[in-house]
C-alpha cells in the first residue's frame, strides 16, 4: 500500500536550492533514513513529507494516504509552556486513551459510580490491556511527575514525553527527527527494538549508525538538492555509495577532459556563431557543470601535534562528591596516561557532566582531590556551550582563536584549511553566523575547541546534531589525535569507533573502569542479567511441576530452551563480532558478502526466538496448572 510520493519536488531558501526535481514513494512497511550533511534540507523535507511544508511550483505531484494516522515529532518538540505532562500524554482523539484517562481520574477521586461507569467504557472498549500498556511505556521512559508543567523540564525530559506519547498513541507512519538526542543508552536500545519489530512504516532522520543498521531497510542520501535512494541498511548503504561515488568519479573524470576540449574549442569559436555551434555551447555549459563538481571526502588525514604532555596528566585521589542524597562520585581513584582515549556512559541524571566539571576543578569535590599537570592545557566542548557571536563570519570566529593549528614537521593547518576539512567551503567562510542551520553552529562551536589546540579534549555531547559525514570526520581527527580524550556521549558508533575503555556511571557513586568496547559491555550485560533470571525462575519451575507427564516435557521444554538460548548467544555473538568489523572495513566486496551473512544471522535470529517464545509459553502453562 502506497502511503506518499512526491513527483518532481522542487524547493528553494533563497539562492540555494534545496530540493532539485525529486522523486520519493513511501510504501505500507517501509522504515527509511533520510541522511545528508547539516543544512543540505533534511528537516525542510521531513517538513514537507508531514504536510507543514509545501513544494515550489504549480505542477507539483504529492499524495499523502489518508488512511494512515501520521505523527511527526520533532527535533525539539513544541508544547503549550503551561501544560502538565498529563496533559500532553492523554489530549488525544483517540477513544482508548481518553477512556484510560477519565478511569485514572475516577480512581483519584474514589468516586464509585465514576469508577463503575469509567470500567464499563473500558470494557466496552476492551482497553483494560491499554491501560497497563501506557503505565509499561511511562515506566519504561522514566515519565512519573504528572503534574509538572511542559516549561518545567529540561530539553531531555520533554523528548522522553514527547516519544511516550507518539509511542501511546500508535500512528501508522511515524516522521522522527533525531528521535536519539537526548536519551540515555538505554532508552535508545529501547526505541530501537521498538521501532524494528513493530509493523509500522517510519521515516526519520538520525545519525545514530547502529540504529541506522538495525531499524532501516532503505536508506536515502539528499545530496546538492538530488536524493539517492539504497536498498538496505546503513552497511548495505555504504557499500552502494562507494560504487556509486566510483561511478560519478569515472563520469566526473570524463567531463574533465572534455571541459578542456571544449573550452580550447569555445576560444577559437568567432563571434558570429552558426546554429550548430551555438547548441556546441550550451552542451559545454552542462559538461562545465559536471567536470566542477565538487565530491566531499569523509576522510582526514592530517598529522596533529598537540602543546607538550609532561609526564604528568591528571591524578584522581579518593574522589567524592554528593548532592544531597544524591551521589555522584564515591571514592574513586585514576591515574591518566599519555594519549588515553575514555568514552563515559551512563543514564541521564546519574552525573555524567558533573563528573568532567570534577576532573576540570570546575566545581569542588566534597572529598579527595584532583591533581592537574602543568602542561595540561584543556579543551572542552560542553552541551551548553553553544554561545557564538551572531553578528560575525564564520571564519573569523575562528581566526578569533588563532590563525593556524602546528602540525609535524614544522607544517600549519590554518583557520580557513580546518573550516574547509569540516565541511565549510571557502564561500560558507564568509557568511555570518547567524545564518548558519543548527547543526552547522554546533559544528563551528567543535572547531572554536579544536582551534585553541589543546593537548587534552573533553567532549560532553559532541555528536547531537551533527550529520553523519561531520561524525566520520571527528572520528578520524580524534584517532589521530595525539593527546588525551574523554568524551561523553549516547552515540554507540562513535564510542565504540573512538575510545579505548570506558568509565560507567552506574549510580550511587560507582564508576566501573571497562577495558572494552561498549557492543562488548552491553552483550556481558545482557548475559549476566539473563542468568540471573535462570536462577531465579528455575526453583519455581521445579516447585510447581505436578505430575510425572508434565515433569518429563518440561523437562523436554527446558533443554530446548537451554539449547535455543545457546545458539541465540552464539548468534548475537557473531552479530556483534560482524557489526564491530563494520567499523574499519572498507573493502565493498567484504562489506556486502558480511552483510548477506548479518541478514542470515538476522532471520535465523528471529526464528529462534520465536520457537524460544513457544517452548517457553507452553512451560509457563505446564508450570501454572
Amino acid at each position: 500500500m502506497q502511503l506518499l510520493k512526491i513527483v518532481n519536488g522542487n524547493k528553494r531558501f533563497g539562492e540555494k536550492l534545496l530540493l532539485n526535481g525529486i522523486d520519493i514513494t513511501i510504501s505500507k512497511g517501509d522504515k527509511i533514513a533520510l541522511v545528508a550533511k547539516n543544512g543540505s534540507g533534511k528537516t525542510t523535507l521531513l517538513k514537507i513529507i508531514a504536510g507543514i511544508e509545501s513544494l515550489d511550483g504549480e505542477h507539483v505531484q504529492i499524495e499523502l494516504s489518508d488512511k494512515v494516522s501520521t505523527y511527526y515529532l520533532k527535533q525539539v518538540p513544541e508544547f503549550h509552556p503551561t501544560d502538565t505532562v498529563e496533559d500532553v500524554i492523554y489530549k488525544s482523539d483517540n477513544a482508548q486513551i481518553k477512556a484510560v484517562y477519565d478511569y485514572e481520574k475516577a480512581i483519584e477521586s474514589k468516586n464509585e459510580e465514576q469508577i463503575k461507569t469509567t470500567s464499563l467504557v473500558l470494557d466496552d472498549l476492551k482497553a483494560w490491556n491499554f491501560e497497563s500498556h501506557i503505565k509499561e511505556i511511562l515506566d519504561k521512559f522514566n515519565i512519573k511527575d504528572f503534574d509538572r508543567e511542559m516549561q518545567t523540564l529540561s530539553g531531555g525530559q520533554q523528548k522522553r514525553v514527547a516519544l511516550a506519547k507518539m509511542i501511546i498513541e500508535n500512528p501508522g507512519f511515524i516522521i522522527l527527527d533525531e528521535p536519539t538526542n537526548h536519551l540515555d543508552l538505554d532508552m535508545i536500545e529501547w526505541l530501537e527494538d521498538y521501532l524494528q519489530t513493530k509493523s509500522l512504516t517510519l521515516f526519520m532522520v538520525t545519525h545514530d549508525r547502529y540504529f541506522l543498521e538495525r531499524v532501516c531497510t532503505d536508506i536515502i542520501e539528499l545530496e546538492q538538492g538530488d536524493l539517492f535512494r539504497h536498498k538496505g541498511n546503513y552497511s548495505e548503504y555504504l557499500a552502494n555509495k562507494e560504487v556509486r561515488q566510483q561511478t560519478e568519479a569515472v563520469r566526473h573524470e570524463k567531463a574533465k577532459k572534455l571541459y578542456k576540449k571544449e573550452l580550447d574549442w569555445v576560444r577559437r569559436m568567432p563571434k558570429a556563431r552558426t546554429t550548430k555551434a551555438k547548441s556546441r555551447v550550451g552542451a559545454f555549459d552542462d559538461i562545465k557543470k559536471e567536470a566542477m563538481k565538487r565530491r566531499e571526502s569523509d576522510t582526514f588525514s592530517i598529522s596533529l601535534e598537540s602543546s607538550r604532555l609532561g609526564s604528568k596528566i591528571i591524578e584522581v585521589h579518593a574522589l567524592q562528591k554528593s548532592f544531597g542524597d544524591l551521589k555522584i562520585v564515591d571514592n574513586f581513584t585514576y591515574k591518566f596516561s599519555k594519549g588515553e582515549k575514555v568514552g563515559i556512559v551512563g543514564n541521564n541524571g546519574v552525573g555524567k557532566s558533573t563528573f568532567l566539571n570534577l576532573i576540570t576543578k570546575q566545581i569542588r569535590p566534597d572529598g579527595g582531590k584532583v591533581v592537574i599537570g602543568d602542561t595540561i592545557k584543556f579543551g572542552y566542548y560542553t552541551q551548553d556551550g553553544l554561545n557564538l557571536p551572531e553578528d560575525k563570519r564564520v571564519l573569523d570566529v575562528i581566526r578569533d582563536i588563532a590563525e593556524y593549528i602546528p602540525l609535524e614537521k614544522g607544517k600549519k593547518l590554518t583557520a580557513e584549511s580546518l573550516l574547509e576539512t569540516f565541511l565549510f567551503p571557502r564561500s560558507q567562510q564568509q557568511v555570518y553566523v547567524s545564518q548558519l542551520s543548527g547543526g552547522e553552529k554546533r559544528r563551528l562551536y567543535l572547531l572554536t575547541v579544536l582551534m585553541d589546540n589543546p593537548n587534552f579534549l573533553i567532549l560532553d555531547e559532541p555528536t547531537n546534531d551533527l550529520d553523519i559525514l561531520t561524525l566520520n570526520i571527528l572520528e578520524e581527527y580524534l584517532l589521530s589525535f595525539p593527546g588525551c580524550l574523554i568524551v561523553v556521549t549516547h552515540d554507540r558508533y562513535f564510542l565504540d569507533k573512538v575510545v579505548d575503555h570506558l568509565f560507567i556511571l552506574e549510580g550511587n557513586g560507582y564508576i566501573r573502569d571497562y577495558n572494552g568496547l561498549y557492543m562488548e559491555y552491553r552483550a556481558a550485560k545482557q548475559s549476566l542479567l539473563h542468568q540471573a533470571q535462570q536462577e531465579h525462575t528455575a526453583p519455581a519451575v521445579q516447585s510447581k511441576t505436578n505430575n510425572e507427564a508434565d515433569r518429563a516435557r518440561q523437562k523436554q521444554l527446558k533443554n530446548k530452551v537451554a539449547k535455543i538460548e545457546r545458539t541465540l548467544a552464539d548468534l548475537q555473538s557473531q552479530k556483534d563480532d560482524i557489526n564491530t568489523q563494520f567499523l574499519t572495513i572498507t573493502d565493498v566486496d567484504t562489506i556486502t558478502e558480511m552483510s548477506k551473512k548479518l541478514q542470515e544471522i538476522d532471520n535465523n535470529l528471529e526464528t529462534l526466538e520465536m520457537e524460544w517464545m513457544e517452548a517457553s509459553e507452553e512451560m509457563e502453562q505446564l508450570t501454572g496448572s
